[in-house]
C-alpha cells in the first residue's frame, strides 16, 4: 500500500515493489494521474491497483483499507508517502492559516490516519510487515527558514515514527518501521507544483503577488547562475526503501557529508545547551 502513488518516489515505490513481486495498491487524490500511473505499471507486467484516496479524511483511508482487504487479503508493507508544500513560504508569523491547515492535514494526518487504520488490520492478521513514512531532510535533519510549514509538519513525521516504531516493540508487534529522508540531493517530483490540485477548501486567502516557484524555473535559474542542480534518481530512493524493510532499518538515510555535519551540529547544540548554528541561512521574500 503506498499513499501519494501516482507520481514521484510514491510510484517509484510502488514499481520496485511490483518488480520485488508483489501486489500493490497505489492510492492517490488525483484520479487522472492515478490512472495514468497504474496503466504504465500494468503495461510493465505488475499486479497493480488504483485507489482514489484523499489522505486527509480518516474515512477515506478507511474505505482505502477495505478496498484493499478485499482485493489482496491483507497488508504486510504501508507507505505512507502523500505530502504537499503549501506553496506560502513567508515568516511562520506571517503564514496564512489555509497554509497550515492543508500542510498539516496532508504530511501529518495523512501519516497519522494511515497509521490509525492499517496498524490494527497488520496486527489482526499477525503476520511480518513493515510501516515506511516519508518525511525530509528539510524537517528532520536542517530545517530551512524558506519552508517554514513544510519542514515543521516532516518533523513531526519523524517523532511520529520514532514513537511508532518504539510501541510496536512495546507490544511485542511482528511489525517495524522506517522514516525515509529520500534526499540528500534534488528530486522530480510534482511537490513543486502541489498548488495545481490544491483543493478549495484550503484556498488561499491572500492573493499571491508572485507566481509559484517550479522545479523548471528553479532549473533555469540555478543554470543561469552556472550551478546545475543534482538530482537522485527516483528509482534509487524506491530500491533504498526495500532494502532498508529487508534489513529492518530504521533511518532510511543516505550518507551524506552535508548532512552527516548538519545532524552533528544539531546534536552539539542540544547537548552544549547552546544556540542553532545549524539552521540554514535564508531571506524572507518581497511577497507569497
Amino acid at each position: 500500500m503506498v499513499t501519494g502513488a501516482a507520481s514521484g518516489i510514491g510510484l517509484a515505490m510502488a514499481q520496485r515493489f511490483g518488480q520485488e513481486g508483489m501486489h500493490v495498491v497505489a492510492a492517490d487524490i488525483v484520479a487522472e494521474r492515478l490512472d495514468a500511473a497504474v496503466g504504465q505499471l500494468r503495461d510493465e507486467g505488475l499486479d497493480v491497483a488504483g485507489i482514489v484516496c484523499d489522505v486527509t479524511k480518516l474515512e477515506s483511508v478507511e474505505a482505502l483499507a477495505e478496498q484493499t482487504l478485499q482485493r489482496f487479503g491483507a497488508v504486510h508493507v504501508l507507505c505512507n508517502n502523500a505530502g504537499i508544500g503549501p506553496g506560502g513560504q513567508t515568516n511562520l508569523w506571517e503564514s496564512e492559516v489555509n497554509d497550515w491547515r492543508w500542510a498539516i492535514d496532508v504530511n501529518v494526518y495523512g501519516v497519522a490516519w494511515g497509521i490509525k487504520t492499517f496498524v490494527p488490520l497488520m496486527l489482526e492478521h499477525g503476520d511480518e510487515g513493515h510501516i515506511v513514512n516519508t518525511s525530509s531532510g528539510n524537517g528532520g535533519v536542517a530545517p530551512m527558514g524558506d519552508a517554514a510549514i513544510y519542514a515543521s509538519t516532516k518533523a513531526m513525521v519523524v517523532t511520529m515514527t520514532e514513537l511508532l516504531w518504539n510501541q510496536l516493540r512495546g507490544v511485542g508487534a511482528p511489525i517495524s518501521a522506517s522514516v525515509l529522508f529520500p534526499g540528500p540531493k534534488w528530486l522530480r517530483t510534482n511537490l513543486w507544483e502541489a498548488w495545481r490540485t490544491r483543493p478549495d477548501e484550503y484556498a488561499k486567502q491572500v492573493p499571491r503577488h508572485t507566481p509559484y516557484p517550479t522545479l523548471a524555473g528553479l532549473e533555469a535559474m540555478m543554470h543561469d547562475a552556472g550551478v546545475e542542480i543534482e538530482f537522485t534518481p527516483l528509482e534509487e530512493v524506491a530500491a533504498r526503501v526495500v532494502d532498508a524493510i529487508r534489513a529492518d532499518q530504521f533511518w532510511i538515510l543516505p550518507p551524506s557529508e552535508t548532512t552527516d555535519d548538519a545532524i552533528r551540529k544539531r546534536s552539539a547544540s542540544m547537548l552544549d545547551r547552546r544556540n542553532p548554528d545549524y539552521v540554514r541561512d535564508w531571506k524572507p521574500p518581497a511577497s507569497t
